[in-house]
């Protein structure tokens, strides 16, 4: 590891809706920042190569790969974990499809897979299973669950769409 990647950086940035200062060092990824030092254990670290999705969080609105940012990057951002989106109910209509179509199997990608899938429920218009397969694609579930998973995704999605409707 260079010097560079040693040298330490001060951040300021929002986690969970919770103003966070802190010293890294410059190449702290963010998972390992999240993890290590805020004690967020929500997002998995896995592939470190940004394949699998588990790192997956919410940064100034996009999902992103956890293992593939680093920490000092994110000075002045806005960054949400699967357990602050879950503090706030902000996903709790997909947590409650997951559990009712046994979309959780391990729940090892289960974070990752709800901070993917809220990205959809912002658009328009509803994407069909071809597209909820190609935007979770990114989110690897080893124990084969896909099916379930898109089911719940697709769930809610046809919920929210009915309930802006009414």
């Amino acid at each position: 590891m260079s010097d560079s990647f040693r040298a330490k950086v001060d951040i300021a940035l929002t986690v969970n809706g919770e103003p966070v200062e802190a010293r890294v060092p410059a190449g702290r990824h963010l998972i390992d920042f999240l993890r290590l030092d805020l004690g967020l254990t929500g997002a998995h670290a896995s592939c470190e190569h940004g394949v699998c999705g588990a790192c997956t969080v919410r940064v100034d609105g996009d999902a992103v790969r956890g293992c593939l940012t680093l920490a000092a990057q994110l000075d002045g951002s806005e960054v949400w974990t699967v357990e602050g989106l879950s503090d706030t109910a902000e996903i709790r209509v997909l947590q409650d499809a997951f559990v009712a179509r046994n979309a959780l199997q391990c729940g090892f990608c289960t974070p990752g897979m709800l901070v993917a899938a809220q990205e959809l429920l912002h658009r328009r218009p509803i994407p069909d299973r071809a597209a909820i397969r190609e935007h979770l694609s990114g989110n690897y579930c080893r124990c084969t669950g896909y099916e379930a998973i898109v089911d719940a995704v697709e769930d809610t999605l046809r919920k929210c769409a009915d309930e802006d409707m009414a």
